[in-house]
């Protein structure tokens, strides 16, 4: 897959799913649920999901159901629905295994500077989707895409996903969509982890879903190319960032007003 195949439409492209892979039965689930609503509504789409979760604020935190099992998950995904699958590497020895099962390689938002992980990734001939970190300008992710790009891999997208605004929340400067985008790659609004309210007491990272379709709303108006969701079956059970996650029950009709937006734009 290029990324010549996710703007093969006049629409925005869709990266969805749950946070972590916590088992294949919920995984699939959420899979064909939105293939089915992605397809209706004419919007690319490639299935998110992380094999393992290595940025939790707790020891005690659930961080995945195993590696290799996990991206076993992920190729059934993509096998039995036929669509690309995205998911994050947090070091540089990821991104081969990683590679032979996604179809795109995802960076944190808070190791985009990481060189030698950045280097690894654009190996692998994968798409790479780099984050913006939250205390990184618009205009300095070209050092991060550059690294990508001087490695030999041109396929390289960047993510908008909110910058540190005090100690406990992240606020998103649209600005930076389109002054990322004449860097010549393609940038994504990651609509749910901009909503994060980082460093709570309680050692759980909290979140405002009630805002969900405000950001996306505002992504779409200014003219992104893609937008990033996580979503699950019930957001209060999830082992992950069920607390900014959008319910799957409300996707489609989320995705139908925004497809209305960019439409009349």
């Amino acid at each position: 897959m290029t990324i010549s195949d996710l703007r093969k439409t006049d629409n925005f492209f869709l990266l969805a799913g749950p946070c972590v892979i916590e088992g294949e039965e919920m995984a699939l689930r959420i899979a064909d649920r939105i293939v089915k609503i992605t397809d209706k509504l004419g919007i690319p789409y490639v299935f998110k999901g992380s094999y393992r979760k290595a940025n939790r604020s707790r020891l005690d935190s659930f961080t995945g159901i195993g590696d290799e099992k996990a991206l076993k998950v992920l190729r059934k995904i993509r096998e039995t629905f036929d669509i690309p699958i995205v998911t994050d590497i947090h070091s540089a020895g990821e991104a081969a295994m990683a590679a032979e099962y996604v179809d795109v390689l995802q960076i944190p938002a808070f190791l985009c500077r990481q060189t030698d992980l950045l280097v690894a990734a654009a190996h692998t001939g994968k798409i790479v989707n780099i984050k913006k970190g939250q205390f990184l300008s618009p205009g300095a992710m070209r050092f991060a895409a550059d690294k990508v790009g001087e490695a030999g891999n041109d396929q390289v997208m960047l993510t908008e996903r909110g910058t540190t605004f005090g100690y406990q929340d992240l606020i998103v400067d649209y600005r930076g969509i389109p002054e990322m985008q004449t860097l010549g790659f393609p940038v994504i609004l990651d609509v749910t982890h901009s909503l994060q309210q980082p460093n709570q007491t309680a050692g759980v990272t909290g979140g405002m879903p009630q805002l969900i379709e405000t950001v996306a709303k505002a992504g779409i108006a200014v003219g992104v190319d893609g937008l990033f969701m996580e979503t699950h079956e019930d957001p209060s059970v999830a082992k992950s960032d069920g607390a900014n996650m959008l319910k799957l029950d409300l996707l489609e009709g989320l995705l139908t007003k925004l497809v209305r937006i960019r439409q009349v734009l």
